[in-house]
């Protein structure tokens, strides 16, 4: 089958990118999270960078109040997880809730579904049987908020669904991650940054935050566009109790933010150690 897939409403800035991880597997620790750093991973490659990310647990009610700040936000939002059709899968209906949309059979979903179910079939040597109730029961799977778009499923065909610039993937890695790079690369090409971004660090001992923050707020208002970012540390392996200090942004701004930044430090008397550069 053509698999239509209309793209997301025109962004006019570039947007903040968010996360919602949904499943009590991760809140009781049954399972670690994995999406979370991927996720990051698969934003950097692109220039990108995440904004936030919210877990929730398998509630409806969290879950709809979850969803219904991600849309007011407009920003893009990935969820991952719960939009499976077993009793503790509530996304596809909160999502719906949250929009105050009826749900609707997704034509596309449905063939997508069916096909899937042929191939599971004809891979056990079984016969097809479209109105058994397992299968009929699997159509739920397709059944997403009206005005739904498909997000295809490399791994076995049971499509996600976007609704505004909120994606729903599965939850399983294996098929939420291509399907989050289809997003990005099909939706939100215009706004990758590729090998444009550079962040740029030093290690400063025996300052305090609360000292070096007035020479933060100043390399901001002073180079336009830079990210000043201080991250202590009170017992690091190598460095012990230290900060990093550093800005972050286009090379070009970086060549002069960043020299600003060492000279700043030098007013401050602060003992400065390695220098770290990411990409």
């Amino acid at each position: 089958m053509t698999l239509e897939t209309p793209s997301s409403p025109r962004l006019e800035s570039a947007p903040t990118f968010g996360l919602v991880i949904v499943g009590d597997e991760i809140l009781s620790g049954k399972r670690a999270d994995k999406h979370l750093p991927k996720v990051i991973e698969l934003l950097s490659a692109r220039g990108l960078q995440l904004g936030y990310a919210d877990y929730v647990g398998d509630d409806p009610a969290r879950i709809t109040a979850t969803l219904q700040r991600a849309f007011a936000s407009g920003d893009v939002v990935f969820s991952t997880g719960g939009i499976g059709a077993t009793p503790d899968d509530h996304t596809r209906q909160c999502a719906a809730r949250a929009l105050g949309l009826p749900l609707a059979l997704h034509p596309q979903a449905e063939a997508l579904i069916r096909e899937r179910m042929q191939d599971t079939a004809r891979d056990q040597g079984t016969v097809y049987e479209p109105n058994h109730p397992d299968n009929i029961h699997r159509l739920n799977m397709g059944v997403f908020p009206q005005g739904a778009r498909i997000i295809p499923n490399p791994y076995n065909k049971i499509p996600g669904f976007s609704v505004q610039h909120v994606h729903f993937v599965p939850g399983f890695p294996v098929m939420a991650w291509p399907m989050v790079e289809w997003v990005l690369d099909q939706q939100y090409a215009q706004w990758f940054q590729r090998a444009a971004w550079v962040e740029k660090s030093v290690i400063v001992f025996g300052s305090m935050e609360a000292a070096l923050t007035p020479l933060m707020q100043a390399l901001e208002q002073r180079f336009d566009g830079v990210k000043v970012f201080s991250l202590p540390s009170v017992d690091h392996p190598e460095f012990g109790r230290h900060i990093e200090l550093g800005v972050k942004g286009t090379p070009a701004q970086i060549d002069h933010a960043y020299p600003a930044l060492l000279e700043g430090l030098q007013g401050f008397g602060a003992q400065l150690g390695p220098e770290l550069v990411r990409t």
